[in-house]
């Protein structure tokens, strides 16, 4: 069963210098309906306009990764990391015990696009960590890339949950499948473009909740760009 999350119901926040749309509840938007799907938690696609960004700020106790889309994030954290995220790299900061950092764009005269990602960990307390790396279009190119898991195999990023993140890119004749055991659930996001997910239309910033299936198959897209999340079958309680 796949169930649709159109992007024009998700929360919206417009700030002159930031402009962010929510899949899931985050800070001022709260939909009772949308509080996560399983360990996945929040969704949010940022636009950061040139020279603005987030100051530093503390986080616990959540597996926090950046996608970006177009344009440079620059990234420093209290564990001594400094980098700048371009297109095609994946960031993921485990932040365990506690870690501040703060996010802006690099560059003076154009924006960034990029999307912020929490997964709810498997364990509290540990310590924090930051990892980083760089999958070429040729990776992602017509197939899905595992760029997260628990095990860190094959190039991917360690993640602390019973969670594994795949990226593809997909246009014209191109598609892949990816097979499930029947006890896992799945969510899609469409990051840019549109693409088919088992027969279905999804456009740019849709979502879709998948159960009870045991076959993701995406084809047909237009210049899509795709994250398909693996995740345990169960729901996340109700955020106070």
């Amino acid at each position: 069963m796949l169930t649709l999350r159109k992007a024009s119901e998700r929360g919206a926040a417009n700030h002159g210098w930031l402009k962010s749309f929510h899949t899931f509840s985050f800070a001022n938007y709260w939909n009772p309906n949308e509080q996560g799907f399983s360990d996945l938690l929040v969704i949010n696609d940022d636009r950061v306009a040139a020279g603005k960004g987030f100051g530093q700020h503390p986080h616990r106790d959540m597996e926090i990764f950046s996608y970006v889309l177009e344009g440079a994030l620059e990234h420093k954290d209290t564990l001594g990391t400094g980098s700048v995220i371009r297109p095609g790299d994946v960031q993921l900061m485990s932040a365990g015990s506690g870690v501040a950092h703060s996010e802006f764009n690099h560059s003076q005269s154009r924006g960034v696009h990029f999307l912020q990602i929490w997964i709810v960990p498997a364990v509290a307390g540990a310590e924090p960590r930051y990892q980083q790396e760089h999958f070429s279009e040729a990776q992602k190119r017509g197939r899905l890339q595992l760029i997260i898991s628990p095990e860190g195999n094959d190039g991917a990023l360690s993640v602390r949950q019973d969670a594994r993140v795949y990226a593809g890119l997909f246009n014209g004749d191109e598609a892949a499948t990816l097979n499930l055991p029947p006890d896992r659930h799945v969510y899609i996001h469409v990051a840019r473009g549109s693409v088919e997910v088992n027969g279905q239309r999804l456009q740019e910033g849709d979502g879709a909740r998948v159960r009870d299936e045991r076959q993701i198959r995406l084809s047909q897209g237009e210049d899509a760009e795709v994250l398909v999340f693996d995740l345990r079958p169960q729901e996340l309680p109700q955020m106070p």
